[in-house]
């Protein structure tokens, strides 16, 4: 995997408590872009910086608004953040927004943060401990009960220096980014720049993306080609997974834009309205979440209207967590593993968040101990989850998994060889299935063979391209001749030219089947190789066509009759006959020719060339014009 420690830093917290300051202070960069918000005062969108670590290296900073009208634009920003400054201003200590940007924090498992006391030049140190130890407790029970606690002011720079020494610090204890993961991109933002078109800009969740590359908008569902890649406003060559990423894209018209959107790589994403999911709902939530509740859903940087269908329960109280299912009023993509947010419907406040377990199940019946129980192996684990994805899709290749699950392709390889290894999984061509499926579709191919001999009891075995349709066509014709080839290795079946039969099948003909095959074979080895055509031999016989067909084809498995072509027969001794002469004659010419050959056999012209022919495509001859010479003759056969 490709280890590379790109970081976004974002800030969170209550109104007007100095994030954005804080920002500018640290950075040196306005992040209150639009003129509204610098005329209030206030954050209202999204704002990016970029800040150079002491080592030398630039983090992306997202600063969002703290106002709880804004708190959608804070939740289209929160969630590719690494490391969060949770502020607060010392003069009003914890607040409404305080606690539930934490709370959304804790929902998004964001693991690393520092706590920020601003405007700490206004206050006096006693007031500002008291404060401070306020803070220690509303953080006791979340991930920030560890974190250092720094004193700044962003008007005077007091406590700056240690703020980003102890930012620096922070970053060296983050997990690095794998970049191998598929190209994904959850647009926050989307503008035209005059003589470039269209931009977009979000932080880069996985994969990598370089200029000239394809890659799908969803919605509308456009692949387009990457024109220009800008991070903090320098143009680069390649940005990686962690990065806050500005793409000017090719041909894509912005009104067919949206926040919500993901720039992905082309052909692994879809969008979904229902998933599968583990919900939390907090305990300050103000009331239980019934079944069919509709609530504020919130995932990258969509929002969606969710109606949440509980499956073993009638109400979720405040603090519990539970297995659902959650139908959206219009599609988003979506990822196994995404973090969530859920508000109320009305009033709005936050209530709650959960984990994507599957982002395209079907739709399930409720109080069912199955469906209960199949979720939980889907929440157990990435191998389970791929065991459960191979099982409903029956076969799947790595494209498709990476599609179902999210992760990289790398990964699912690793997973797929373990569940090879432990004997869950195996591997048919470029398609993997469960074992279970394996034995499954390995008994079907028997099965089939069996109902096939019932049926023609009269052939020798079942077609190879017949036995293949017993099988689902989304199993390739790869994977199908290695599973035929497990069961002839396991002895489960026999093949005989381009038959397949049971080990202990032979056909049996009828006593009236026995008689017609009888007068077929001592009527072609008595008319050897004047033998007339099929149609005219059925008529001479007074044989009807339906009858001998099944004593046509014992005939040719056994090898009584050589079929040059659907309408010329021979018999197995004067086809011998035949071939003896031609080997005879190149023993002493160099070339033959049709005429010379029909003289030699005494044939008709029609039947001669059937022979002949015949001989070019075992590659017994070769024809050059009108001539044929010796190529790969065999040995004169034994009579």
């Amino acid at each position: 995997m490709s280890q590379q420690r790109h970081i976004i830093i974002g800030t969170a917290g209550h109104v007007d408590h100095g994030k954005t300051a804080l920002i500018r202070a640290l950075t040196g960069q306005e992040t209150d872009r639009l003129k509204e918000e610098q005329e209030r005062g206030i954050s209202i969108d999204l704002g990016f910086a970029a800040f150079r670590l002491p080592g030398g290296q630039v983090a992306g900073v997202v600063d969002v608004p703290g106002h709880e009208r804004f708190i959608h634009n804070m939740l289209a920003g929160i969630g590719g953040i690494d490391l969060v400054l949770l502020v607060v201003d010392v003069n009003e200590g914890v607040m409404p927004q305080t606690r539930e940007h934490l709370q959304i924090l804790q929902l998004l498992d964001v693991r690393q943060g520092i706590l920020v006391l601003t405007k700490c030049d206004l206050a006096e140190p006693d007031w500002i401990d008291i404060v401070e130890e306020e803070i220690r407790e509303e953080v006791a029970a979340t991930f920030l009960k560890n974190a250092p606690c720094l004193r700044v002011s962003s008007l005077t720079g007091e406590g700056m220096p240690e703020l980003t020494t102890a930012i620096a610090e922070a970053v060296k204890h983050l997990p690095p980014k794998d970049a191998d993961g598929p190209l994904r991109l959850p647009v926050d933002r989307h503008f035209s720049v005059a003589g470039f078109g269209t931009v977009v800009t979000g932080t880069l969740l996985s994969g990598t993306v370089r200029p000239g590359d394809a890659v799908e908008v969803i919605p509308p569902g456009l692949t387009v080609r990457v024109r220009e890649i800008q991070v903090h406003g320098n143009k680069l060559s390649e940005a990686r997974a962690g990065q806050r990423v500005a793409l000017n894209l090719a041909g894509l018209d912005r009104d067919r834009l949206q926040r919500g959107a993901v720039v992905g790589a082309p052909g692994i994403f879809e969008q979904t309205e229902r998933l599968d999911a583990r919900l939390t709902l907090l305990p300050s939530a103000p009331r239980p979440l019934k079944f069919r509740d509709p609530v504020h859903f919130y995932l990258g940087t969509a929002r969606v209207i969710g109606i949440v269908a509980l499956l073993d329960r009638d109400q979720l109280e405040p603090g519990e967590s539970a297995l659902v299912q959650i139908h959206l009023d219009r599609p988003l993509v979506a990822h196994r593993q995404d973090r969530f947010i859920i508000r109320s419907y009305s009033p709005m406040t936050t209530i709650g968040g959960g984990l994507v377990i599957d982002p395209a199940p079907i739709k399930h019946k409720r109080f069912r101990d199955e469906v209960m129980a199949a979720l939980k192996a889907l929440e157990s684990g990435e191998m389970a989850f791929l065991l459960q994805k191979l099982s409903e899709q029956t076969c799947a290749r790595v494209k498709d998994l990476e599609l179902a699950s999210g992760l990289g392709r790398e990964r699912i390889e690793q997973h797929l060889a373990s569940l090879g290894e432990d004997g869950r999984a195996a591997r048919l061509g470029d398609q993997w299935l469960t074992t279970e499926t394996s034995r499954a579709w390995r008994r079907r191919l028997t099965e089939a063979t069996r109902q096939y001999h019932e049926q023609h009891p009269l052939q020798p075995g079942i077609p190879h391209a017949t036995l293949k349709g017993a099988l689902p066509t989304k199993l390739a014709p790869k994977g199908y001749e290695q599973l035929l080839a497990e069961a002839l290795a396991a002895g489960e079946l026999v093949q005989q030219q381009e038959w397949l039969r049971l080990p202990d099948f032979a056909p049996t003909p009828t006593a009236a089947q026995q008689k017609v095959i009888d007068l077929l074979e001592a009527t072609y080895r008595a008319e050897g190789v004047q033998a007339k055509n099929r149609n005219a031999m059925l008529e001479q016989l007074r044989l009807d066509p339906d009858t001998a067909e099944d004593c046509f084809t014992l005939l040719f498995a056994d090898g009584r009759l050589i079929k040059l072509n659907e309408e010329s027969f021979l018999h197995r001794d004067c086809y011998n006959q035949a071939l003896t002469q031609l080997i005879g004659h190149f023993a002493a010419h160099e070339t033959l020719t049709m005429a010379e050959f029909r003289d030699l056999l005494g044939s008709a012209r029609k039947q001669t060339q059937a022979l002949l022919e015949y001989f070019d495509r075992q590659k017994y001859t070769l024809r050059k014009e009108d001539l044929r010479v010796a190529w790969q003759l065999p040995k004169v056969p034994e009579r």
